[in-house]
């Protein structure tokens, strides 16, 4: 049986490998390891074999478990890749340190708002609905451009990139390409993109960021 330290080694190499593959720049892809569900003694392992960038859907779990190990463990990156509710804005502002869910004005205004009166200046991507799936969140491709330029100019909040998660019964490949057209006309150069069962196709489409959980900690039990 392999341990989790095993298989982060493997999902690193087949990073590498994807890089190597489709041209990419050796390390332009980072790995954020989403630890959402498993708690302090799953990740510790990890964190012992290296990685130092996790990933976490709920503000209130991340609170719970980091603390703990950021007092452990030096170097830590957490990055919010979950649905954000305005009125977690504050506590997300303080535990997480890159926002990939941004997806309304609302939101928006609320992680401005904090981050002036915490004194952070936190990177932040804007969460895209490739599929325009009504149970999801995410801007609609249409509405992207107008809300970079909000988010922007307006609110003035650091967008960096874009963030996606494709319909589970479609090929990602187009869901990707779309996010990568989208970003490059709004002069982004980041995109999250790419989880356990995809992650090497979304470094073809230049993926900066792929967020991969199960084949790091294995199933998630969710009961």
């Amino acid at each position: 049986m392999t341990s989790a330290a095993d298989r982060l080694a493997t999902v690193q190499a087949d990073i590498r490998a994807a890089e190597t593959e489709f041209g990419r720049e050796e390390g332009s892809v980072g790995l954020i390891a989403v630890s959402k569900t498993f708690e302090i003694e799953d990740i510790r392992p990890v964190l012992t074999a290296g990685q130092r960038v996790f990933g976490e859907n709920r503000v209130q779990e991340a609170m719970h478990k980091w603390p703990q190990l950021r007092s452990e463990f030096d170097g830590i990156e957490l990055h919010l890749i979950g649905p954000l509710q305005s009125n977690k804005a504050k506590e997300a502002v303080a535990t997480f340190d890159v926002i990939h869910t941004v997806d309304r004005p609302k939101i928006a205004a609320a992680l401005k708002t904090e981050m002036e009166k915490q004194g952070r200046d936190l990177p932040c991507f804007i969460q895209v609905n490739t599929g325009e799936e009504p149970q999801k969140a995410g801007i609609a491709p249409k509405d992207v451009d107008a809300f970079v330029k909000e988010c922007r100019e307006d609110v003035g909040l650091r967008i960096v990139g874009l963030m996606c998660i494709p319909p589970v019964e479609e090929a990602p490949g187009e869901h990707f390409a779309l996010l990568q057209k989208i970003a490059r006309r709004n002069g982004l150069d980041q995109l999250s993109m790419g989880m356990s069962a995809d992650y090497p196709v979304a470094v073809g489409f230049g993926a900066t960021h792929v967020r991969v959980g199960s084949a790091i900690f294995g199933a998630r039990d969710y009961v």
